[in-house]
């Protein structure tokens, strides 16, 4: 065989392994997600229903109208989420970004909580109630205990963390100790958490004293406690970004480094053979659903503690659940669940300059949801685009195929 042949082999080869690949997947299952969002922004939009009646007679009204409200969409969602070049001054333009990165981190750190859990063979899909957790031991701490600036920030972020932490070794143990199935004690721990977290806050334990009647909402965190701002007042941007970055920092080291992480991979790839080679899964259950929550608790800090109005019940803003999506998509590792968390906290940050020219916010969501079905469905992806198929699945994708074959895994 010729070195031309060997090489244009050699180069096949190569292009079958990228697109076989899960980064291609997942790039062309966001694509597609857009795409979605695209069709139903044009199906909504009324010049472009009105354009159907008489389409073949000038199609270009329709597809015009369709062409408009898609750019302007997106193009919104730009400026909204990334910069703004109508803006006034430069702090103005680059605001967008900031809000970005400010509701990204929250799901950056939770997504890596969950992201651990999946990787271990489990579905922790209690963020929402372990979120909750690492507020209240957050809030207790930011507005009960007097400490000096920095450390009072410290030990607050702690308390988040192990608030957090706590409610998840509790999954673990019960599932280790009695067989119980972490999907069904996740969902109902949700519940358990946010009509306490709601029960605290209309005690004078967290509740404003003064106020006697209202919506609950419990006391804002002193200002010792507060994550400062990054980038002065003008943005609303803290510490909490940071602190999401370590996470993801010392996430990548535990999962791809430490022993801790290979006996948590161990247990994932195959949970008989590691007990057989000595590790103990039920013990291992523990230590992930704990170190999982742990990850979450990053992110209850960062809702309690960034900003001068107290929590509420609705604070947790549904970042728990929108966690599974970004782990999802990031393929459970690290630099996988930054960008993906980022991608969702640009959605939340440029939905309202959609809905200010128009389009519904919601779309955004639709966008989110036809992402994770893509993801969930790699023959789907494989067969829209003629991919290859792989030659080696890895546990990741034996742990999706699991959850979503069977409800979680086993």
């Amino acid at each position: 065989m010729s070195n031309n042949s060997q090489n244009e082999e050699r180069l096949s080869q190569a292009v079958k392994e990228i697109l076989a690949g899960g980064f291609t997947r997942t790039l062309l299952s966001v694509i597609l997600g857009f795409l979605v969002g695209a069709l139903f922004m044009i199906g909504s939009n009324k010049e472009f229903l009105e354009g159907l009646g008489y389409f073949f007679s000038r199609p270009t009204d329709s597809l015009g109208a369709a062409w408009t409200v898609v750019s302007e969409g997106y193009g919104a969602l730009f400026r909204g989420a990334i910069f703004n070049a109508e803006a006034e001054t430069f702090e103005k333009a680059i605001r967008p970004l900031t809000e970005t990165l400010r509701l990204g981190a929250p799901l950056v750190a939770a997504g890596l909580g969950i992201g651990l859990t999946f990787r271990v063979g489990l579905f922790n899909i209690g963020g929402t109630g372990q979120l909750i957790f690492g507020m209240i031991f957050a809030t207790w701490v930011a507005t009960r205990i007097e400490l000096p600036f920095v450390i009072h920030t410290l030990v607050a972020l702690v308390a988040g963390i192990l608030g957090a932490a706590l409610l998840g070794a509790l999954v673990g143990f019960l599932k280790a100790r009695t067989g119980a199935h972490e999907v069904i004690l996740t969902i109902m721990l949700n519940y358990i958490a946010l009509y306490f977290f709601t029960f605290l806050m209309r005690d004078p334990a967290l509740l404003q004293e003064e106020r006697a009647t209202g919506n609950p909402k419990a006391d804002p965190a002193a200002e010792t406690a507060q994550f400062p701002a990054l980038f002065g007042d003008q943005f609303s941007l803290h510490w909490g970004l940071i602190i999401s970055l370590a996470a993801v920092i010392l996430y990548w080291w535990l999962m791809e480094r430490s022993t801790i992480g290979y006996r948590l991979r161990m247990v994932g790839y195959n949970p008989d053979a590691a007990k057989t080679a000595g590790i103990n899964v039920n013990r291992t259950y523990v230590l992930a659903m704990g170190l999982s929550a742990a990850f979450v608790g990053v992110a209850a800090a960062n809702q309690a503690l960034g900003s001068a109005i107290g929590v509420t019940p609705s604070t947790h803003a549904n970042i728990g659940f929108d966690a599974i999506t970004v782990a999802l998509l990031g393929g459970s590792s690290a630099p996988g669940i930054l960008l993906a968390g980022m991608l969702f906290g640009a959605f939340k940050a440029g939905a309202p300059a959609m809905q200010v020219i128009g389009i519904s916010p919601e779309v955004l969501g639709i966008v989110q949801g036809a992402i994770v079905l893509f993801i969930a469905a790699p023959p789907l992806i494989r067969a829209i685009f003629g991919l290859p198929k792989p030659q080696n699945t890895n546990a990741l994708g034996a742990i999706r195929d699991r959850i979503f074959a069977k409800g979680g895994a086993k």
